[in-house]
C-alpha cells in the first residue's frame, strides 16, 4: 500500500509582534522540522508555502514563498505558493501528499506563514473582506469606510444567533467553548494566550458582534509552522516518518445548502475506512465559539442540535471521550491564518507521538484536523480534512 508519512514538525510561538517577520518565522520553523525529521535540506525536492494575507497586509504578491526562503538551504527547491483562505496551510499539505503519493517526489515540506499585526489594523481587516465575495460584501463594505472588526466575526454571530433561536442552547454554552479551549492553551508553551478565564469573565467581556464577545473570538496572530513529508520507501530507508496521512481531502461551498466541512470530513473517513467514533482527539476550526460547535455534529460526533451538550457534558474537554482543540484552538492558540491548518497537524502528530506535555491525551493513536476558509454565498468557501494515525 502506497502511503505517505509525516516525518517532523516545526512551529513558532504564536502571537502579535510588529517586529517580527515572515522570513524570521519561515526560517525557524523549517530548521526545527527538518531536524526533527533528521532529514537535511538538501534532502528535500518540493516545497509548498502558504500564505494568504501578505499581499493586501505586506504588500508581497506572487512570489511570497520565494522571497521567505531566499536565505535558507532551502532557496532554489522547486516552490509552489498555495493561496486558499483560511485553509491554505492544509490545502498545501493536500498537494504535498498527492505529489507524493503520485511518485513524483520523496521528501516534501510544507510551511505556512502569517503576519496578521501591521500598524494600520484596517489592512488586517480589509485581507480578511478578500475572502469573502467582495462584489457582494464590497472591498470596505458599506460606505468605502475602513471596518472595524473582521467580516467573519459578523457571519459567525448571525451563525450563533440561528442556533441560539433553533436549540435550547444558550449563549453560556458559546462562552464555555471559549473557557475550555483557553484551559487547553494555558498548558501549550507556543500558544497566544494562556491565561486561563472564567464563564463570567468570556461573558463580560467587550461584545464585539451580539451575542460574541472577544474571548469567544481568535484574535489577530501572527506565526508560522511547517510539516515534512515523505514517502513510505524513503520512511524505510532513512528510518523516519512517525506518523501516517491516512486520509486528506478538500471540499469547495456554494451555497447554504452545500456542506463543505462535512463533505471533507466524511470522504476522508471513507478513505481511511475509519469513522468519528475511532478518532482519539480533534482539531476543529473555531475562529469562534459557535464555529466550533457546529462543526460536532459535521464531522459526525453528535445529532444536529446537540454540539452545545457535548460542551456541557465535558465530552470535547481534555479527560473527555474525544477532546477538542487540545492546543487551544483558533482562539486560544491563535489563528495566523495560512500558518492554521499546518499549525493543527503539528498538533495531531505531538499528540500521537506522546510529546504533548500536560495537555497529552492518554493513548492518543488517530486524530483528525478540519481546516476551513473564506465565507461564499452562506458557507465556507473551502474545507480540508486531514486523517493522522501513528505509524507501526
Amino acid at each position: 500500500m502506497n502511503e505517505v508519512l509525516i516525518a517532523g514538525v516545526g512551529m513558532t510561538r504564536f502571537g502579535k509582534d510588529l517586529r517580527r517577520g515572515e522570513r524570521t518565522m519561515v526560517a525557524a520553523v523549517t530548521d526545527q522540522a527538518l531536524a526533527d525529521a533528521g532529514i537535511p535540506a538538501s534532502g528535500v525536492q518540493r516545497v509548498f508555502a502558504a500564505n494568504a494575507a501578505a499581499g493586501l497586509v505586506s504588500g508581497q504578491e506572487m512570489i511570497r514563498g520565494q522571497v521567505a526562503l531566499r536565505d535558507t538551504a532551502l532557496a532554489g527547491v522547486p516552490l509552489v505558493n498555495v493561496e486558499n483562505a483560511c485553509a491554505s496551510g492544509s490545502s498545501a499539505v493536500n498537494l504535498a501528499y498527492e505529489v507524493i503519493l503520485a511518485g513524483r517526489c520523496d521528501v516534501a515540506v510544507v510551511v505556512g506563514v502569517e503576519k496578521m499585526s501591521h500598524e494600520d489594523k484596517a489592512r488586517t481587516f480589509d485581507a480578511l473582506r478578500g475572502a469573502t465575495d467582495v462584489t457582494t460584501t464590497g472591498p470596505r463594505g458599506d460606505g468605502g469606510a475602513p471596518p472595524k472588526n473582521s467580516v467573519f466575526v459578523e457571519m459567525y454571530a448571525h451563525e450563533a444567533k440561528r442556533y441560539l433561536d433553533t436549540y435550547d442552547a444558550t449563549i453560556e454554552d458559546f462562552a464555555a467553548v471559549a473557557v475550555k479551549n483557553r484551559r487547553h492553551a494555558s498548558l501549550n508553551p507556543l500558544a497566544q494566550y494562556r491565561q486561563p478565564q472564567t464563564l463570567e469573565e468570556v461573558l463580560a467581556a467587550r461584545t464585539v458582534v451580539d451575542p460574541l464577545t472577544l474571548p469567544m473570538c481568535s484574535p489577530t496572530t501572527d506565526g508560522a509552522a511547517a510539516v515534512v513529508l515523505c514517502s513510505a520507501s524513503y520512511a524505510r530507508r532513512h528510518a523516519t516518518g512517525r506518523c501516517a496521512i491516512r486520509a486528506t481531502r478538500t471540499a469547495a461551498g456554494n451555497g447554504e445548502d452545500s456542506r463543505p466541512v462535512a463533505a471533507a470530513a466524511l470522504a476522508a473517513f471513507e478513505d481511511a475506512a475509519l469513522g468519528p467514533g475511532d478518532l482519539h482527539l480533534l482539531e476543529l476550526h473555531d475562529a469562534a465559539a459557535p464555529a466550533e460547535v457546529l462543526q460536532y455534529e459535521e464531522v459526525g460526533l453528535c445529532p444536529p442540535g446537540e454540539g452545545h451538550v457535548l460542551v456541557r457534558n465535558g465530552v470535547t474537554a481534555l479527560g473527555g471521550r474525544i477532546p477538542v482543540n487540545t492546543d487551544g484552538g483558533l482562539m486560544s492558540r491563535g489563528h495566523p491564518i495560512g500558518a492554521t491548518g499546518c499549525a493543527q497537524l503539528v498538533e495531531l502528530y505531538d499528540q500521537l507521538l506522546g510529546r504533548a506535555g500536560g495537555r497529552q491525551v492518554e493513548g492518543a493513536r488517530v486524530g483528525m484536523a478540519v481546516n476551513a476558509g473564506g465565507w461564499l454565498a452562506g458557507t465556507y468557501a473551502a474545507a480540508v480534512a486531514t486523517i493522522l494515525v501513528k505509524a507501526g
